[in-house]
């Protein structure tokens, strides 16, 4: 079994393993207290996006020019430097945070300033993090940094949520811990970095300066710096808690976690689909291109339009098993219709993004990026200062600017690479999916809620095989068979 094998095998499992947590979390756990849930989903995607302000891009730059460093012997000095300009870049940021009170009375009273002892510290442990994160990329070891990335976030958010609710420990302990387990995340990276390669540090100016390099390192993390913006997630949660409450924001992170489950096919399409992509592009066949395009494509859809009706019949239901507050969901439901039917198109679309992130016109990917960023903004001021639509509000404005987004780079690859995404397949894939849930929810419902919860979605299955077996539009049989599932556990 080769390196990357392993690695991709391992990083798969994790990546499920911390998806199974959050889920499980977010819908069993969590909405035993929404308030304070939606404070701890509110610190982390707030540090997030504000993280790009304190990085710049440095981080891409470890990966862009590691191998011409590595050939010179300067790959510490590379790293040495990226960390003191993250130091140099948060002490200016800090600065400017704390100057624009004074320029904006009312930012006083935003949460971020509020709770800035927990922020503040955060943005600088996930820009120290964002560095090593990349620089270990090289080294072509993902497995310990997907632990750092999607592990320990989740167990912070349930540890703290824990302590607070289960245990009656008060919000400083929770947020202590919550920054512990970050601070924790730091050292482990520091600690795994060293044992690839011992860390020496050099803060040598001297070989940036030859041939003006730093000019061209500096070029390309700024192009990095802007291609950041698109975190529409981290707008979403930051401007419900400033905007909506605390609450709000647990019930938007709840109903997240649910809708993420249509995303589960696109666990790792861009460490499968890269290699497949650049080769084609290479070779200028845009022909065997658009075919794979449209394969996977379709693919994705189909299993996320199976897991969204499942997900759309057996919410009501699922409301029942969930802790006091779950049956407050309910009301939400247009909000995972609206949000969900986004996320299909996104799903629809592919990998998009990925095409002309590895083509010669990668700057249009900065272009969409900021885009989506400022409509997501844009939209997010409008629903909630000029309608009472709240959350829905926010889910409007998600499916408008993401299905905005996905359209123009659609658009974009079919006019400079003759490639699209979209089959007449998807279209019968759309009706026998639409079919299934209205049957399902015109069937009449028992008193027990479990059986409810099981044979809804179940009846769903079952019709859209049968909608499948008779329109062949996806091979469910090369699946469900046990030569696949031997030929998962094998790495040649």
């Amino acid at each position: 079994m080769s390196v990357v094998a392993r690695q991709g095998f391992k990083y798969s499992i994790i990546g499920y393993f911390g998806f199974l947590i959050g889920t499980i979390s977010a819908i069993f756990i969590f909405p035993n207290d929404f308030e304070f849930y939606g404070k701890l989903r509110y610190i982390l995607p707030t540090a997030e996006m504000l993280v790009p302000f304190v990085v710049l891009g440095i981080s891409y730059s470890n990966v862009k020019f590691f191998h011409k460093v590595e050939k010179d012997g300067k790959k510490q000095n590379m790293l040495s430097l990226s960390l003191l300009a993250i130091f140099v870049n948060f002490c200016i940021f800090s600065i400017v945070f704390f100057i624009l009170p004074y320029i904006f009375p009312k930012f006083k009273n935003t949460e971020a300033w509020k709770i800035k002892e927990v922020i503040l510290p955060m943005i600088l442990l996930l820009s120290l993090c964002a560095v090593f994160n990349k620089y270990t990329s090289n080294y072509k070891r993902i497995v310990v940094s997907n632990i750092f990335d999607n592990l320990f976030p989740k167990i912070a958010n349930l540890g703290a949520f824990c302590l607070v609710f289960y245990f009656a420990l008060s919000q400083k302990i929770a947020y202590a811990f919550f920054f512990g387990m970050f601070a924790l995340m730091l050292s482990g990276y520091i600690y795994y970095t060293n044992r690839l390669e011992k860390i020496n540090f050099d803060f040598s100016t001297d070989y940036f300066k030859k041939d003006n390099f730093w000019k061209e390192f500096s070029s390309y993390s700024f192009f990095g710096f802007l291609g950041t913006f698109g975190n529409y997630l981290a707008i979403n949660s930051f401007m419900i808690g400033e905007f909506l409450g605390m609450e709000e924001n647990g019930i938007y992170s709840v109903l997240y976690a649910l809708i993420s489950l249509i995303s589960i096919p696109q666990l790792g399409l861009f460490n499968i689909s890269a290699p497949i992509i650049s080769k084609n592009l290479a070779e200028g066949d845009m022909d065997e291109l658009d075919r794979f395009h449209k394969k996977t494509s379709l693919s994705l859809y189909f299993l996320g339009a199976v897991l969204f009706s499942c997900i759309m019949v057996g919410f009501p239901f699922l409301t029942h098993f969930m802790p006091k507050n779950g049956l407050q969901l309910q009301e939400y439901t247009p909000v995972i219709w609206i949000w969900g039917s986004a996320v299909l198109i996104d799903l629809a679309t592919g990998f998009n993004g990925n095409i002309i992130s590895l083509s010669k016109y990668y700057r249009f990917n900065i272009l969409v990026m900021l885009l989506l960023a400022g409509l997501t903004i844009t939209l997010n001021l409008y629903f909630i200062n000029h309608t009472d639509l709240k959350l829905m509000g926010i889910a409007l404005s998600t499916a408008i600017s993401l299905s905005t987004y996905n359209v123009i780079k659609i658009i974009f690859n079919y006019i400079m690479f003759k490639v699209s995404p979209l089959s007449i397949e998807m279209i019968f894939v759309s009706i026998i999916c639409t079919l299934a849930i209205t049957v399902a929810i015109v069937l009449p419902n028992f008193a027990n809620q479990f059986i409810n919860l099981v044979y809804k979605p179940a009846v769903v299955l079952i019709l859209i095989f049968i909608g499948n077996y008779f329109t062949k539009i996806f091979p469910v049989e090369q699946y469900l068979n046990m030569k696949f599932l031997k030929s998962v556990l094998k790495f040649k």
